[in-house]
C-alpha cells in the first residue's frame, strides 16, 4: 500500500463529497475550490474511483459525484487502492539479494499488512462523523456574496413627513 499525495487528496475529496452529498450531487469545481486541489487532478481521482465502484457521476446542471455505496462501506484503503495503480506497487530491484534488501523484505511485508489492516478498519463514515465533531456543522455550499451583490444593511428611518396625498391633507 503506498501513501503519497495522490491518496491523501483522494481521502479528502472523499471526505468532502459524504459531508456535502445529503444536498445532491457534488461538482468537482467545489471541491477544488474547497480544498485546494486542481480540477484536472480531481478528474483523474474522481474516474479511477468511479471506474472501482466508490463514486458515481451525474452529467449536466447541477451535476457532479455522489457515493455509490453507503460511507460505513468505504474503508481508507478502498479509496487508497482505487487511485493507485497496480503498477506503481514498488518493484524488488535484481540486486536485492547484494543489498541486503532480503534480509528486511519479511519487516517490510508485515509492516505493510499491518497498515492495510488499520486503513481498512477506518470507514468513510467515521472520518466524515469526526469532520462533523470537530466542526459543529456542515458548511454550505453557497459562499457568502460579496462585491456588488452583498446585501447591505437596511438601514430603517422613521420620519414624520406623510407618505401619502390624502395623509398630506390631514395634517
Amino acid at each position: 500500500m503506498r501513501l503519497s499525495t495522490k491518496s491523501r487528496f483522494a481521502v479528502t475529496a472523499m471526505i468532502d463529497m459524504g459531508l456535502r452529498q445529503h444536498q445532491g450531487p457534488v461538482s468537482l469545481a467545489a471541491i477544488s475550490q474547497r480544498q485546494h486541489i486542481s480540477i484536472s487532478y480531481l478528474e483523474q481521482l474522481f474516474s479511477k474511483m468511479r471506474q472501482h465502484g466508490l463514486v458515481e457521476s451525474t452529467r449536466g446542471p447541477g451535476g457532479g459525484y455522489t457515493l455509490n455505496r453507503d460511507a460505513n462501506h468505504i474503508s481508507v484503503a478502498d479509496i487508497i487502492y482505487a487511485v493507485n495503480s497496480p503498477d506503481e506497487k514498488e518493484q524488488v530491484p535484481a540486486d536485492a539479494a547484494q543489498n541486503g534488501y532480503v534480509s528486511t523484505e519479511d519487516l517490510w511485508t508485515q509492516l505493510n499488512q499491518k497498515m492495510e489492516d488499520h486503513m481498512q478498519s477506518i470507514s468513510l463514515h467515521s472520518l466524515i462523523a469526526a469532520e462533523l465533531t470537530k466542526s459543529g456543522q456542515v458548511p454550505s455550499n453557497h459562499s457568502p456574496k460579496r462585491g456588488v451583490f452583498a446585501q447591505k444593511p437596511q438601514t430603517v428611518l422613521a420620519s414624520k413627513v406623510p407618505n401619502s396625498v390624502f395623509a398630506l391633507g390631514s395634517s
